[in-house]
């Protein structure tokens, strides 16, 4: 079986690196890093990753956005949002728009490999 491949959706390099480090390379790939929710989406219809981590606060186009955008052209694109903001009403946004999970800004590996882990396996997470 392949790499898992990991398209990274941030506008700050740190969580760039801080994804990057997470995963471990005999397993995972990132194999391309937009800086903002209109590259994610250029970047997607080319990359075709398996799974997308997206924070939601970005210039241009904002995560939640280019979620919806990307689900609306394909229900299976499996998306973690990244995020420092936790108020409830955003990630109320986001599962409208049909994102299941979460990372608070700062996450540790453990916790993007278990997500990944889950989003691949098309549970969902309680």
């Amino acid at each position: 079986m392949g790499k898992t491949r990991v398209l990274v959706v941030d506008d700050s390099p740190f969580v760039h690196k801080l994804v990057a480090k997470a995963l471990p390379v005999d397993s995972y790939e990132v194999c391309g890093i937009a800086k903002n929710g209109k590259e994610a989406l250029e970047m997607y219809a080319k990359l075709v990753p398996d799974v997308v981590t997206m924070d939601i606060t970005m210039p241009v186009m904002n995560g939640l956005d280019a979620s919806r955008e990307l689900l609306e052209k394909d229900k299976k694109t499996k998306i973690i949002m990244l995020t420092s903001r936790g108020d409830k009403e955003c990630i109320q946004k986001a599962k409208d728009i049909g994102i299941d999970i979460f990372l608070q800004k700062p996450f540790e590996a453990d916790e993007l490999l278990r997500a990944i882990d889950v989003i691949c396996k098309g549970m969902r997470e309680s």
